[in-house]
């Protein structure tokens, strides 16, 4: 093999290294970043799992006070309805 062959060849050699560490170099930033990715969506779901539950408990607040009023809405319609039947009955005396 001549000098220059083998220049050539070593030369060959060197860029296939240097594209191959370029590569590597690569495929670590994009890992770094997709780690970072993973670690704020992570951050994320935590907070928004946070909110619903806290809308959750709100909202068993919610139809417990709902269900309080229609208890306390029956129970003054009955009672409107006795005072009624009371002054119909004063009425009809």
């Amino acid at each position: 093999m001549s000098a220059n062959a083998a220049r050539e060849a070593s030369d060959g050699a060197g860029d296939t290294l240097q594209s191959l560490e370029q590569k590597i170099y690569r495929t670590i930033e994009l890992l770094k970043g997709a780690r970072e990715a993973k670690t704020a969506a992570e951050r994320d779901l935590a907070r928004v799992r946070e909110q619903l539950e806290a809308r959750a408990g709100e909202l068993e607040a919610l139809r417990s006070e709902n269900v309080a009023l229609r208890r306390e809405r029956e129970e003054v319609r009955g009672r409107v309805e006795k005072l009624l039947r009371q002054i119909e009955a004063l009425g009809e005396e």
